[in-house]
């Protein structure tokens, strides 16, 4: 069986927006450090960091099971804090055609809100 949708969540974080940002476009791989129970490791398959087309594998945890993704990063927007990955291979695309992830940063007092968008097909 197959699903659709989109999911959108906003999640606010005491972070400013901009270093919310070039954390995720420029140093994913230390996000294991921060969340080491959820994100197991994160590597550059292809390209360099904080740029389009790159591709990124990501070893995370999910429901207490080991799990893979590689992304490519397909549009960075430093301007407005945006990054949308899609995933082109692993345990995500065994149960969908098409999985796109978009985040975005926006500054709120001292922190910011993160919205995050997951379309799946």
């Amino acid at each position: 069986m197959s699903y659709s949708g989109k999911v959108e969540t906003d999640v606010e974080i005491k972070a400013p927006a901009g270093k919310f940002h070039e954390f995720f476009t420029q140093r994913p791989h230390h996000l294991s450090n921060i969340s080491s129970d959820k994100i197991k490791g994160c590597d550059l398959h292809d390209g360099d960091w904080g740029k389009v087309g790159s591709v990124v594998n990501w070893n995370y945890m999910h429901d207490g099971k080991a799990k893979v993704a590689k992304v490519v990063f397909e549009a960075i927007d430093d301007e407005k804090n945006s990054i949308t990955l899609r995933v082109v291979e692993g345990d995500l695309l065994e149960h969908y055609k098409s999985f796109k992830i978009t985040i975005q940063a926006t500054p709120k007092g001292e922190g910011s809100v993160v919205h995050w968008t997951f379309e799946y097909i």
